[in-house]
């Protein structure tokens, strides 16, 4: 196995783990009394990631991994566990809101609005980067930037919920 597949071996064993406690968050908040908000745009979100994850098995499965590269990729997992700690329970790959809930103003969200999504642009253009594929990296950063405007939107009038 060659170090290209273990790292993206890695990645896809992290983000299926993720899927599964994002799951059981969601039922739990709704089991609360949570509601999402603006599911329609989440097929896009599970293509883009599914596509970009599939593009780098293919195309880099075995490339050489760029230490430097690899190294920025790897500070990107300590924020994504910074955020994912931070939030808890209240982690989810949808957009739910429990209302009457305080929004949370701890750890990274301190200085970012949206942090998770920072990791996640840093993340998609990155790891690209770490197998030698600067064409994955724009493309699909072009890509996220776009589902993105559409979620950090829908997000946003989420949170104006939960303020008023």
């Amino acid at each position: 196995m060659t170090p290209a597949a273990l790292l993206l071996g890695a990645v896809t064993l992290s983000r299926l783990a993720e899927l599964v406690h994002a799951r059981r968050n969601t039922r739990l908040l709704l089991a609360k009394g949570a509601v999402e908000i603006a599911p329609d745009h989440y097929s896009m979100i599970v293509l883009l990631h599914t596509a970009w994850l599939a593009s780098l098995w293919y195309s880099g499965w075995d490339n050489p991994v760029q230490p430097s590269w690899l190294a920025a990729f790897l500070a990107m997992q300590l924020m994504r566990i910074w955020v994912l700690a931070t939030l808890g329970s209240r982690w989810t790959t949808r957009i739910i809101v429990l209302p009457d809930a305080p929004l949370v103003a701890s750890g990274p969200y301190r200085y970012l609005s949206h942090p998770n999504y920072a990791v996640v642009c840093g993340e998609i253009a990155i790891l690209p980067l770490c197998l030698g594929l600067p064409w994955h990296a724009l493309m699909f950063t072009v890509a996220n930037g776009l589902v993105l405007s559409v979620r950090i939107r829908a997000e946003n009038t989420a949170l104006n919920i939960v303020r008023s």
